[in-house]
């Protein structure tokens, strides 16, 4: 005889709630077997639940609870009502049972007397050919792993009784099962149905299916979980945790309460991977508040303990292996969607534009082949090891002036992983530089223009104007590392940022990118946020929230990385000074003298014109901007063809670069030997110009559609620009160039030699200037170096550190005091006079007193001329040189743990899983391609295309029956945002809705979703 069937259906107190318990109940009184009674839990306010027509004579009880109490706690609240012996039968307001399903449930534990809880078939509520859940597993570390859900019903699991867990919604417990076989209070809505079966097993018995038994129910009840991924992943993660130390052996239970924190560190790396960021936080709140939940694990253990009699060993045929983890989640197939686009980097001829590239290189810059170092310009050596190179990029105590600590600027980062690509010399990797430079700019020209076009042609036409740019080479001219390095990181910039709302990946490239190339042009920081920021409220106004998240990420690594230097700029300098070029001044322009707006606003950073001054006269130099007009002529055309958002977005890139070139002519924070430096133009110039070849061929591209047309188009902007660049081409072999073979160190042989291996000792080099005046620096080592330059010293209008200028007038005055003493108490070990090209009598005047004035003072040994002036050694006890207090040690752990973290975090999250590559080869590489535009394919794959095209007389019928539905094409990007017309892509998948998994048991399927 069935035994007595009590129900407890919890119920939320809003009206929507309202109107599905009553079909709940009225779903439960007409069941063929009815409950013999009902009790109701409602989470809120009761009284219209109470006022009901419908509640009827069926309900003997009703409630009401707080609106935050668990589904478990609610059952726990309708424990007391339960008659002894009842079979408990636990439903929730969205969970309507077929009027069949409590029979077959009580059958079933009828017919399997060791079984203790049947769970029925849950389908969706509005389509009942989906299943919900049928059964639940879980994974050696507790993972809960779905074993049937979202799977269309075909009967498939119906022969399946036996399994570990189930959903707690329709659950029905056997009335003999001892009353601590409820849902666990502690597990805060998650997995009570998986931590019910597993309590079961221990104590004996085990949970059955019952698939012929069929509840309907939605996902958005009391005992459903979140819909917020971020909710769902705590509390899911909080829930694994709870029951892994509920069922670990005492003796375990402290080793895993001490690896909450280092496993939520790993976990957080796995998951930023795995392209989940949104976990991170929810799994060290879980850690943190498993950890002081102490008193409810011990119930919970307590619970346990009090009916077990089996061991683990009969619940470990039950759980899923990890092979079987990978196979359910991630099959290899099918989420490609069909290869949208090929790569093409080989057969389509950008291989060998870049060969093509490295010999015209190797042509121009060919005395550089035999130069130990590159100089001129704004060029320094590096420093002699990698460990030095990455000590500038952090903040401390820096290598120029005494007792300087503050932050390094975040282009010593950049030229430290420079150096470190070239360890056994890092100052050699800036020749590496100069010589692959060309071929780099044509490999990152091709590599962007994928994103604009699918023809082999116009990418490499992209690859050609971008290395033929004329900021570009006047940069390679005039020895500008900093210029040189925006230009070739611009291309990926655009290449990983116009897709990064569609991915973490590419969201966190772009964010890396996105920092070297401010800190490579920090002058360029107002024109990326202006773009930043329009993309971002598009992103907002389409309702795309999780692509706005990804959006926001880009400037977050600039942000924490810039930081400091904003704090110091804001604090003891100008907020101005944060535009000033980063590295040495060394190519001094008076602001007087600076380039004016209309070259630049003809595409030329220098007065010169990319050397067309020197090459044909200055009469015809101002003629030369008219070799750069079919490039903006094809821009300009962009917006009129059918890619018309790309090419507006494209266009105002370029606007916004121009105008930056144009304003930064008039903008002098940077100062050498009391001379003022303006910001240089050309890295505005350099985004002007990214724009302009992006919506050149988006018009070559989308526009013109006869190819005689699209090919002589493209062939007369490809010759004018390259006619354009000849002159910055010939500039080496002309002797037209500032980049010249350098020296290893800036100080005489001497000092290199007393200074290697020792950055403590320090020279002071005095400078005699044209104007009358004194130039004073000292420098730490054996030479003065590209990565110690900071703009903390090049911009600050007073002395930073300990002022040496009044030790240095001194010396060189009648006024009688130990001057050795004096300098050797600063830590300084010798005094440099160096001199400087083109001296006036001024400047060589003071020379020669102050030649006089130090060899009669005492202390100073006279090491004679050196290539870099005249050079004394102090031969007097030399002081330690001035160290960092014990607060700014602190200052610099804190700031360089923190940069670490968001770059190690931007890292984990451009790297590049099995998932992350399906899903982007499941996307067109072109962004912003309109509805109506055909794909371009190679020729080889249309030819196949076209052979293998079925005829229409062909069995057509039977063809349909046996091919899948055809997938709808992808909803059109736009640059530099996507703005789709529909959320679809957002939707969790199956996969994304399993709790994270330990990094054992993550598979990388898991990041699809956030990939598509």
């Amino acid at each position: 005889m069935p035994a007595r069937v009590h129900a407890i259906i919890v119920a939320r107190a809003d009206q929507p709630a309202s109107i599905q318990l009553t079909r709940t109940l009225n779903a439960v009184r007409d069941q063929s077997s009815p409950p013999a009674a009902v009790t109701v839990v409602v989470l809120g306010n009761a009284s219209h639940v109470r006022g009901s027509a419908e509640i009827g004579h069926l309900v003997e009880g009703i409630i009401e609870a707080r609106s935050t109490t668990t589904y478990a706690e609610a059952v726990a609240l309708a424990q007391p009502r339960v008659a002894k012996g009842s079979s408990v039968w636990l439903l929730a307001q969205d969970t309507a049972p077929r009027s069949t399903a409590l029979r077959l449930l009580n059958g079933a534990l009828e017919r399997s007397p060791s079984a203790a809880i049947a769970a029925p078939k849950l389908v969706r509520r509005d389509d009942d050919r989906e299943i919900v859940s049928l059964g639940v597993s879980m994974s050696r570390f507790g993972r809960t792993v779905e074993l049937a859900a979202g799977e269309l019903d075909q009967g498939q699991h119906d022969s399946v009784e036996d399994a570990l867990g189930a959903d707690v919604r329709g659950m029905l417990i056997r009335g003999a099962a001892p009353r601590v076989l409820r849902p666990d209070v502690a597990l805060s809505g998650a997995d009570e149905g998986l931590d019910l079966g597993v309590r079961a097993r221990l104590g004996g018995a085990r949970l059955v299916l019952v698939p012929k038994a069929l509840v309907e129910t939605t996902a958005r009840g009391p005992a459903a979980l979140p819909q917020s991924r971020v909710s769902r992943a705590w509390v899911t993660r909080r829930a694994q945790l709870h029951r892994r130390l509920a069922y670990a052996p005492a003796i375990a239970v402290p080793l895993h309460w001490l690896s909450l924190l280092p496993l939520a560190l790993w976990r957080s790396i796995t998951h930023l991977i795995g392209k989940r960021p949104g976990e991170v936080a929810p799994e060290w709140g879980a850690a943190i508040a498993t950890m002081f939940r102490l008193p409810s694990l011990a119930r919970s253990r307590a619970a346990i303990r009090s009916f077990r009699s089996a061991s683990w060993a009969s619940i470990a045929p039950l759980r899923v292996t990890r092979d079987d983890l990978r196979q359910r989640l991630d099959d290899g197939h099918g989420s490609e969607r069909g290869v949208v686009s090929e790569l093409r980097f080989f057969s389509g001829g950008g291989a060998w534009a870049v060969l093509a590239a490295l010999v015209v290189s190797i042509a121009v810059f060919l005395p550089m082949l035999a130069w130990p170092a590159i100089g001129g310009g704004a060029l320094l050596p590096l420093r002699e090891t990698v460990g030095a190179l990455w000590a500038d990029a952090a903040w401390g105590l820096r290598d120029l002036g005494q007792g300087v600590v503050g932050p390094a600027d975040p282009f010593a980062a950049v030229l430290a992983v420079l150096g470190t690509l070239w360890p056994g010399s890092p100052s050699f990797a800036l020749v590496l530089l100069w010589l692959t430079a060309l071929p780099l700019a044509v490999l990152g020209g091709w590599f962007a223009a994928t994103r604009v076009t699918d023809r082999s042609g116009l990418r490499i036409l992209a690859g050609v104007l971008w290395a033929l740019a004329p900021m570009f080479l006047t940069a390679l001219v005039q020895g500008r590392p900093a210029a040189v390095m925006l230009h070739l990181l611009l291309p990926w910039v655009l290449h990983s940022a116009v897709v990064a709302h569609r991915s973490w990946g590419a969201a966190g490239a772009a964010s890396l990118l996105t920092v070297a190339a401010l800190a490579c042009a920090p002058s360029l920081a107002p024109a990326f946020v202006l773009l930043w920021s329009l993309a971002l409220i598009l992103m907002l106004a389409a309702g795309r929230l999780r692509g706005a998240a990804r959006l926001f990420w880009l400037l977050v690594p600039s942000a924490v990385l810039f930081g400091p230097l904003i704090i110091w700029q804001l604090r003891d300098g100008d907020p101005r000074a944060l535009l000033a070029d980063p590295g040495a001044s060394r190519i001094i322009e008076q602001a007087g003298e600076a380039v004016s707006r209309v070259v630049v606003a003809g595409g030329f950073p220098s007065a010169d014109r990319a050397g067309w001054e020197w090459f044909a006269g200055a009469e015809f130099a101002v003629w030369a901007p008219l070799l750069l007009a079919p490039v903006a002529l094809l821009a300009l055309a962009s917006a009129l063809s059918p890619r018309w958002r790309a090419g507006f977005a494209l266009l105002l890139t370029s606007v916004v670069g121009l105008l930056t070139a144009m304003m930064a002519t008039g903008v002098v924070v940077s100062f050498v030997h009391g001379a003022g430096v303006a910001v240089w133009p050309g890295t505005g110039l350099s985004l002007a110009w990214l724009g302009a070849v992006g919506a050149a061929l988006v018009t070559l591209d989308a526009l013109v559609a006869l190819t005689p047309l699209r090919v002589g188009a493209a062939l007369v902007a490809g010759i004018a620009v390259a006619v354009c660049a000849l002159p910055a081409l010939l500039a080496v072999h002309t002797a037209h160039a500032e980049v010249r073979n350098g020296s290893t160190s800036t100080l005489p042989a001497l000092v290199v030699a007393r200074a290697s291996g020792d950055d403590d000792t320090g020279t002071l080099v005095m400078t005699p200037l044209n104007d009358g005046s004194l130039a004073v620096e000292l420098v730490w080592g054996p030479s003065e170096t590209l990565g110690a330059q900071t703009t903390i010293l090049s911009t600050a209008t007073r002395p930073q550190g300990v002022d040496l200028s009044q030790n240095a007038v001194d010396l060189l005055s009648a006024r009688d005091f130990e001057a050795a003493e004096s300098l050797a108490e600063e830590g300084i070990s010798f005094v440099l006079l160096e001199r400087t090209p083109n001296e006036n009598d001024r400047a060589r005047s003071m020379r020669n007193e102050a030649v006089t004035a130090i060899d009669q003072r005492t202390g100073f040994v006279k090491a004679g001329e050196t290539p870099h002036g005249l050079l004394w050694s102090i031969d007097v006890p030399i002081a330690d040189r001035m160290s960092a207090t014990a607060m700014q040690q602190t200052i610099t752990t804190v700031v360089v743990t923190v940069q670490l973290v968001i770059v190690l975090a931007a890292l984990l999250l451009a790297m590049p899983t099995r998932a992350s590559r399906r899903a982007a080869r499941s996307r067109s590489r072109v962004v912003g391609r309109a509805p109506e535009e055909p794909m371009v394919l190679p020729r080889r794959a249309a030819r196949d295309e076209e052979q293998h095209r079925p005829e229409e007389s062909d069995t057509q019928d039977a063809a349909a029956a046996l091919e899948p539905a055809p997938i709808p094409p992808e909803q059109p990007d736009s640059v530099p945002t996507e703005v789709p017309t529909a959320e679809a892509t957002d939707t969790p998948t199956d996969a994304t809705d399993i709790p994270a998994a330990d990094a054992a048991d993550a598979p990388a399927a898991e990041a699809t979703e956030d990939e598509r």
